[in-house]
């Protein structure tokens, strides 16, 4: 990892992690809805980090592999509810603003399945996760094989967990305590 961001800017990261917690706990979208989301945004903006985490959260919450594989080209799959396909339609679309911006055709089809409210809440999801993961593939979050909980975390929005999980250094990196000791040595 580049730097631990959560630790630089800690107030923008509340703030981050504040959305996270509004739309896990006081909207009316199913997790389910949102990790499917969450992992559809992260595969287009190729966030590794995310993927890992969001998929490992649609398992915890009993999701077959055939559907959290299907997110990739749902679009060919008769994995998901029309709900979900619209859901992934927006995502894809406030995505990937540059390539539509947003048509009139998008929003249509997404309010056949979404109250105002609910289309704000997905909007905000996407918003968020999206935020996510332009922090972590600036910062180059990686994935631990061995999730962990706690500490200095990102994209806190799972719905099992009340802390977002610790982002692992990359191989060969430094974390600040082991950076603190370096620089002590040199100074002796």
């Amino acid at each position: 990892m580049r730097l631990r961001y959560s630790q630089v800017a800690p107030g923008g990261y509340q703030a981050l992690v504040s959305l996270g917690k509004y739309l896990s706990q006081e909207t009316a979208l199913e997790v389910v809805l949102l990790q499917l989301v969450y992992v559809r945004a992260s595969q287009l903006n190729g966030c590794d980090y995310c993927i890992g985490m969001h998929t490992e959260e649609l398992r915890k919450l009993g999701e077959p592999d055939n559907r959290i594989d299907a997110v990739t080209d749902w679009r060919g799959s008769d994995e998901f509810t029309p709900r979900e396909r619209a859901a992934l339609s927006w995502t894809e679309a406030v995505t990937d603003v540059n390539a539509s911006h947003v048509s009139d055709e998008d929003y249509a089809a997404a309010k056949e399945f979404f109250s105002d409210k609910d289309l704000v809440d997905l909007t905000f999801a996407i918003a968020s996760v999206n935020a996510w993961n332009r922090m972590g593939v600036a910062f180059r979050a990686e994935w631990p094989t061995q999730p962990q909980t706690g500490g200095d975390g990102f994209a806190p929005f799972s719905a099992s967990e009340a802390e977002p999980p610790e982002m692992e250094a990359a191989e060969g990196e430094w974390d600040d305590e082991e950076m603190a000791d370096d620089e002590e040595a040199v100074d002796e």
